[in-house]
């Protein structure tokens, strides 16, 4: 069978039970079925496609995935992240848009701890967003800066995605953690100067009032009482990998202590807490898991098929430069991102994309880091950008999608404007993981 024929059969297939509401792994697994069918002498192939799926969920690689996630939703449930905020609070004192640029800090600080961007968005949007709609803050500077904030957990270290990339995609993990770490920081500082600007535009989009000016001793206390212990977390994450003292596996077990810890020492980790949190990390783990093996499988039957080779000479027949065939692949990721939630795409594109990045000569971190911001965005595209159902809930009544997505515009624009920075400066993602010592 020609390899378009083949194509056609897998990706466009899979595409069409997505675009009909099939669940991710359900249309993986029926896809896969088909494909082993045709492309794998049938009901024979069956027995492969399960000693291989089962292969793709038993990495060690992937460890580090459920021990973020029980890291952020303990952050989340035992209240230390609202803890972070009320310190952040205090040192904002009287600046117009505090809220705002509130939301941008603590939420940047609360992505680094926990590596949700669904948790990130939903916590600002609970705890910052009643009280800016009660300051008489206009739509658009209450949403674009939760919206945007809330994706930085993809970026930011830890990220179960950038674990997810790594180990399927055969890159450094503990390399690729550490690269997101300054690029993350850039992009919160572009979001914060995105809302200096729209506010000197429309000063009356964040208007000023008195607010309680804390004295410098409460400052202090909360910064040390409430914000510097979470500097133990960050170290156990980000240090110990950037030491060469643990393995990314490790600093995730590290981490997810770290907070178990500070929660008993603060007397917030309660029975409940624990339950919920568990609850929590099952329910997205186990959704990982099955997308997993779904997809692991699907680029086999594509590798099979015949598929991957020929969209791969396909894409590399055409005389263009490396950076040109770059901007193809951040133009297909940014549309199937209005369709598709970044798991999804990265499965279905990581065949393809990874072997084109090598091709091209591209350092796998440095691409690694441009495909998360990409893929960030998926969160905030219109019509399915799951981050823009998030604040649609938490939002005040008779908030459209439209105004959500036009919120989120200008911050789109930053992180566009970072992958372009990426491009001509590649150090700002190199240089920390060149520190690694192994």
């Amino acid at each position: 069978m020609p390899w378009y024929d083949a194509t056609l059969i897998m990706i466009g297939g899979l595409l069409a039970l997505m675009l009909i509401g099939m669940p991710v792994a359900i249309a993986f697994l029926v896809i896969n079925i088909i494909g082993v069918l045709i492309f794998m002498g049938g009901i024979v192939g069956i027995d492969q496609l399960v000693a291989n799926a089962t292969t793709s969920i038993t990495s060690f690689a992937l460890v580090p995935v459920p021990l973020f996630l029980i890291m952020g939703e303990l952050l989340f449930h035992t209240g230390l992240a609202f803890r972070v905020f009320d310190a952040l609070d205090k040192c904002m004192g009287n600046i117009r848009g505090r809220l705002a640029y509130l939301t941008v800090g603590g939420g940047t600080i609360f992505a680094t701890l926990s590596g949700s961007s669904m948790a990130n968005a939903a916590m600002l949007g609970t705890t910052l967003m009643p009280d800016m709609i009660k300051r008489g803050y206009k739509k658009h500077i209450i949403m674009g800066p939760i919206l945007a904030t809330g994706g930085l957990a993809m970026i930011i270290p830890p990220s179960s995605l950038a674990v997810l990339l790594g180990s399927l995609g055969r890159i450094d993990v503990g390399s690729l953690l550490i690269a997101g770490l300054i690029p993350g920081l850039v992009l919160a500082l572009l979001f914060a100067l995105t809302i200096r600007l729209q506010i000197a535009i429309d000063p009356e989009a964040a208007p000023g009032y008195a607010a309680k000016r804390a004295t410098g001793r409460e400052i202090a206390r909360a910064l040390i009482v409430d914000v510097a212990p979470m500097g133990i977390v960050v170290f156990a994450v980000v240090g110990l990998i950037l030491l060469g003292w643990a393995t990314p596996t490790e600093s995730a077990a590290f981490g997810a202590l770290a907070v178990i810890v500070l929660a008993a020492l603060y007397g917030k980790l309660s029975w409940e807490a624990v339950v919920k949190s568990m609850k929590g990390t099952l329910a997205v783990s186990v959704m990982m898991l099955m997308i997993i093996v779904g997809s692991t499988t699907f680029s086999q039957i594509l590798a099979f098929s015949g598929a991957s080779q020929g969209l791969i000479g396909f894409a590399t027949g055409f005389d263009v430069s490396p950076y040109v065939l770059l901007t193809l692949m951040v133009l297909v990721l940014i549309v199937l991102g209005m369709f598709m939630d970044p798991l999804s795409i990265m499965m279905l594109t990581l065949p393809i994309f990874m072997p084109l990045s090598a091709l091209a000569g591209f350092d796998a971190v440095w691409f690694g880091i441009i495909m998360l911001l990409v893929l960030e965005l998926s969160l905030v595209t219109p019509p399915f950008g799951l981050l823009l159902f998030v604040m649609v809930g938490v939002a005040p009544k008779g908030t459209t999608i439209g105004e959500v997505a036009r919120a989120a515009l200008p911050y789109i624009g930053c992180t566009l404007f970072l992958v372009v920075l990426l491009v001509i400066w590649p150090q700002i993602a190199l240089w920390l993981p060149s520190m690694i010592r192994y």
